[in-house]
């Protein structure tokens, strides 16, 4: 399997040619290479394995994927890859779409946006903040200790990460050290207690009690055991001299210096150059170039028909009273939440199998990789969100049961399972003849579609009672208040407690995953615009498929077209849609057996 995480935007000045592009996929996928083809597929297979060699990106049939060494963070690094990347984007800018074949018009469209966005983040520096709210560099890099590892070569390639751990380590705390200097943090106030997962590792009586052993609780028969004893003793070794001093001086670091003096103001437009930058964040984000007063405008404007759906599902509920009311009483009566873990995840797993029941009416191809139902790690869970899926995985967050609301549970498990992350992700993954950038992960396409699929679930019969279908239009007024929050923070000057308040009192949110959800705003501007803005493109292009197509469109062959085509700019999918009412509104994929 291929994975490529990444956010990228949309070359507005390409759309002209775009469309035709796409009609002319829609018809055929194989057309005759052209010089303008060569050129450019030189360019991408070239950038692709230097990505590769940097680790940016990984691919885990290539074994530069599995040589031992993490990333290189390193300033100097960082500066030569914005060379690198402005390099490809003159060669890019020197090939005509227009010469490309239809099937390279459309990566070209993709790809191109896909580099400029990477570009953007290294021009702005971003890599002198690899802290925020929702994720930290000494937190994500643990996923190498979560990966099942097959034999004794994999333990060993393991082995040597975590000996190079420390150089890592050094030199996110240099990029840091240079953010903080220019005032390029996040905000003060969204970093209290994102240091428990340093602590965990670094207090951590034995090498035993970390993340980092847990490769070694259970390892392959194949493996002898008198190499396992070897292999299980350098493991301690290294966890004991390199990665808890690692852990340890970066705990200092944080706690000494970087919390005490992060900045204070909140908008992302009072950073360096902050008014571009955020809007560099829209377009990422959203892959539109929408401003931020547009933004904040649909948000109110869309918030205002939720809220008259909200009172419409009350009084099927048969609650008299004020919407504060029912929000009061959806919080605090014991009825909608879990008693133990197992409870949240036993619902989970019964909410996902029901959708398994009733796929094959809305999808022709279903994905062959199944997903698994696992608690969020501890260490994480306090500032983690309520749930996260992807390929092979739906994460559910245990912690904090009374913030846990059972009657959202199906909304937020048609996003995070099936038919949403650990559906559509896999689906773009089992794509062939792709190239490895289209692989990529962008935001505005996949949580659009996420956020969709919680509104679809209306149509599939997932919820049951008002209060499940209250639960799913309380998720759409969070994403409806996110436009809100999220431009009002950033380049309205928003409080932290005036956001709060807005989610308070138009969402059914706790008041835990509100704090937790408006700290995550505040760190990472722009990335909340991406559901609602993405959702609404996608529910746009159904309603003209279905009146151009009348009783022809078939709600299978629309979603295997919107899935199949993988993630793209907004302005891309609208185009594909436009050649799918073209040719009649048929499926590119028959349906599976």
């Amino acid at each position: 399997m291929k994975r490529i995480l990444l956010n990228t935007a949309v070359s507005i000045s390409l759309l002209s040619t775009l469309a035709p592009a796409i009609s002319a996929f829609a018809a055929t996928t194989t057309a005759a290479e052209s010089p303008a083809d060569t050129r450019f597929k030189t360019i991408y297979e070239q950038e692709w394995q230097w990505r590769l060699a940097q680790r940016l990106a990984w691919d885990d049939d290539n074994p530069r994927a599995a040589d031992g060494e993490l990333a290189r963070v390193d300033a100097g690094t960082q500066q030569a890859r914005l060379a690198y990347w402005q390099d490809v984007l003159a060669r890019l800018d020197a090939i005509r779409p227009d010469a490309l074949s239809a099937p390279q018009r459309l990566n070209y469209a993709v790809y191109r946006a896909q580099i400029a966005a990477l570009a953007e983040a290294q021009r702005y520096r971003e890599y002198e903040q690899p802290v925020n709210a929702d994720s930290a560099f000494w937190s994500d890099i643990m996923y190498i200790a979560r990966r099942p590892l097959k034999d004794e070569n994999e333990y060993r390639t393991y082995l040597r990460q975590l000996a190079d751990l420390p150089r890592y380590f050094g030199e996110e705390l240099a990029n840091m050290r240079a953010g903080l200097a220019r005032g390029f943090t996040p905000p003060q106030v969204t970093l209290t207690g994102r240091e428990a997962p340093l602590v965990a590792v670094a207090e951590a009586r034995t090498p035993q009690d970390t993340v980092y052993w847990t490769p070694f609780k259970a390892m392959p028969p194949t493996i002898p055991a008198a190499r396992q004893d070897a292999l299980r003793a350098e493991a301690a070794r290294l966890i004991a001299g390199a990665v808890q001093p690692a852990y340890a001086a970066a705990l200092t670091f944080v706690r000494d210096e970087y919390f005490p003096h992060a900045r204070t103001a909140l908008a992302a437009e009072r950073l360096p150059d902050g008014k571009a930058y955020y809007q560099s964040k829209i377009v990422e984000y959203t892959t539109t170039t929408m401003s931020a007063d547009r933004i904040h405008a649909i948000g109110l404007a869309e918030m205002a028909k939720i809220r008259a759906e909200m009172t419409q599902t009350m009084a099927q509920a048969g609650f008299q009273g004020e919407l504060p009311a029912f929000l009061t009483f959806l919080r605090s009566d014991p009825r909608f939440y879990a008693r133990t873990p197992d409870e949240l995840l036993m619902r989970a797993a019964w909410i996902a199998k029901k959708f398994d029941g009733k796929a094959d009416q809305y999808f022709g191809y279903l994905p062959r990789k199944r997903f698994a139902i696992v608690p969020v790690p501890p260490d994480q869970a306090p500032y983690y969100t309520s749930a996260r899926g992807g390929p092979g995985i739906y994460l559910v967050n245990t912690y904090n049961l009374p913030a846990r609301a059972l009657y959202s549970l199906p909304a937020l498990t048609l996003h995070e399972s099936a038919p949403g992350h650990a559906f559509q992700m896999p689906v773009a993954l089992e794509q062939k003849g792709v190239p490895p950038f289209r692989r990529a992960y962008i935001s505005a396409y996949g949580e659009g579609w996420a956020l969709y699929c919680e509104r679809l679930g209306s149509e599939m019969g997932i919820y049951e009672t008002p209060y499940e279908t209250f639960g799913m239009l309380s998720y759409q007024a969070w994403r409806a208040a996110r436009l809100v929050v999220d431009t009002g923070i950033h380049a309205k000057g928003w409080t932290r407690a005036q956001a709060q308040a807005y989610l308070h009192d138009n969402t059914a949110l706790s008041d835990h995953e509100i704090e937790t959800e408006v700290d995550r705003y505040i760190s990472w501007p722009g990335q909340a615009l991406s559901y609602y803005l993405g959702q609404m493109a996608i529910m746009e292009a159904r309603k003209k498929a279905e009146t151009a197509l009348g009783a022809r469109f078939d709600i299978r062959a629309f979603h295997d077209t919107v899935l199949q085509i993988g993630a793209v700019p907004l302005p891309v999918l609208a185009a594909r849609i436009d050649a799918f009412i073209a040719a009649g509104g048929t499926s590119p994929y028959p349906p599976s057996k």
